[in-house]
This record gives structure tokens, C-alpha cells and sequence, in this order.
């Protein structure tokens, strides 16, 4: 199934259930065309006849919902048309990497809580 999102991307759901959306639009991860840049305002995409970019601003879940792992994010930004192609075959064909990005962050949250209580007991 094919969506349009607020003139200014698409939303593509595969036979395997994941789901990739494909966006350019102002405050998206990309390089629109448009003098503002990501800059221009919210609507600008709505308002254009026509809206472009050089790259665009990726995301992807499955039919549970759940987000795919970027390598530390769950968007990736500043795609070329040949990385967005690339990666929509690859979600049309393959299961999505739904592991945290940020569990990176939990363990240095946990060493920040405890060097406080540390502090605040001392």
C-alpha cells in the first residue's frame, strides 16, 4: 500500500508487513531544494506545487510497531535516491533490526544516577 504524507514524502507498506517512509519535507534529515531549506515553514511542502530535495529522511517499523535500529537512531537522514531504493528492497525482503538504538545510553544513565547518589552522600 502506498500513502502520501503532508506533500512532502511517502509511506510504503510491504507484503512482509514492515512499512518505510520516505520524507523531504521542512524539519526532515534531508536537503530540500527550497531557498528556506529545512528551514522554510511547516506547511511550505502543502503549499508547493511541487517540493524537492537532493536526499531524504528514512524511518521503518514493522507490523508490530516496532521501529528499526538505525545504528543509534531510529530515522537516518541525508539519503541519496540509490541509499533509499536500497534500503526499501531491504525492507521488502528481510526482517527489521528492532533492537534499542539507545541502549547505548542506558549504561551511562545508570553511571550518572549512582556517581549523584554518590555525591549527594558524601
Amino acid at each position: 500500500m502506498f500513502t502520501v504524507t503532508n506533500s512532502k514524502g511517502f509511506q510504503i507498506a510491504f507484503a512482509n508487513g514492515n512499512v518505510v517512509s520516505v520524507q523531504w519535507g521542512p524539519g526532515n534529515y534531508c536537503n530540500p531544494t527550497h531557498e528556506d531549506g529545512r528551514g522554510a515553514p511547516h506547511d511550505a511542502a502543502e503549499d508547493s506545487q511541487t517540493w524537492s530535495s537532493t536526499t531524504a529522511e528514512v524511518a521503518s517499523w514493522n507490523q508490530n510497531g516496532e521501529w528499526h535500529n538505525f545504528g543509534g537512531d531510529q530515522v537516518n537522514g541525508w539519503m541519496s535516491p540509490e541509499e533509499v531504493l536500497e534500503f526499501l528492497t531491504f525492507a521488502a525482503n528481510n526482517e527489521l533490526d528492532t533492537s534499542d538504538p539507545f541502549a547505548w545510553n542506558d549504561d551511562d544513565d545508570d553511571e550518572a544516577v549512582d556517581d549523584l547518589e554518590e555525591t549527594a552522600s558524601a
